[in-house]
């Protein structure tokens, strides 16, 4: 009877598995960076929302908060919303490989990683940048917003490039 769910079971086990080596090097990486405030990640994160911002016409400057280990974004004279380390989107992004790797497909699983994230990194800044310019502009939105349309668009990016590589490569029979 075992027999049966072996596909399924190492699948599970391939996920898990990835998913705690990617977490543990992950909190490896934030722990090595605690003393110098926002990792490096999330302050390139910052930057890139600040230059982007500055581009459309949203004047933004960026405020360290070593201590808090958060960085401001000051958006039209105003404190808008800060960037701590869950604002980088990375814990999504190691679920996104996870779940990818754990229904490998050779060459093509990397590329559509490669891909899933670029998708991901963009889509997240576009958060970002939506969450500051909706804080600056109607902050009575502020909260709904950030709680629910916001990650609704990242995980939902996520859900839909995991159905890509099922429909579209996990599943497709090699034979035809």
């Amino acid at each position: 009877m075992l027999k049966d769910f072996k596909p399924v079971l190492g699948i599970l086990l391939r996920f898990i598995i990835i998913y705690l080596v990617l977490l543990f090097a992950y909190q490896f990486y934030l722990n090595s960076e605690k003393e110098s405030g926002l990792d490096s990640f999330s302050r390139i994160i910052a930057d890139q929302v600040s230059y982007l911002q500055n581009m459309i016409g949203y004047s933004t400057q960026l405020y360290d908060d070593i201590r808090n280990e958060q960085v401001w974004f000051y958006v039209k004279d105003q404190y808008t919303t800060r960037m701590v380390e869950g604002c980088n989107a990375v814990s999504v992004m190691i679920l996104f490989i996870s779940f990818v790797f754990a229904f490998y497909k050779g060459a093509k699983t990397f590329i559509f990683v490669g891909i899933g994230l670029l998708l991901l990194y963009i889509m997240n800044l576009i958060r970002i940048i939506g969450l500051n310019i909706v804080m600056a502009d109607h902050k009575e939105y502020g909260k709904i917003f950030h709680d629910f349309v916001f990650p609704a668009i990242i995980y939902g990016t996520v859900v839909l490039l995991w159905l890509i590589w099922i429909k579209f490569f996990a599943l497709k029979n090699e034979n035809t």
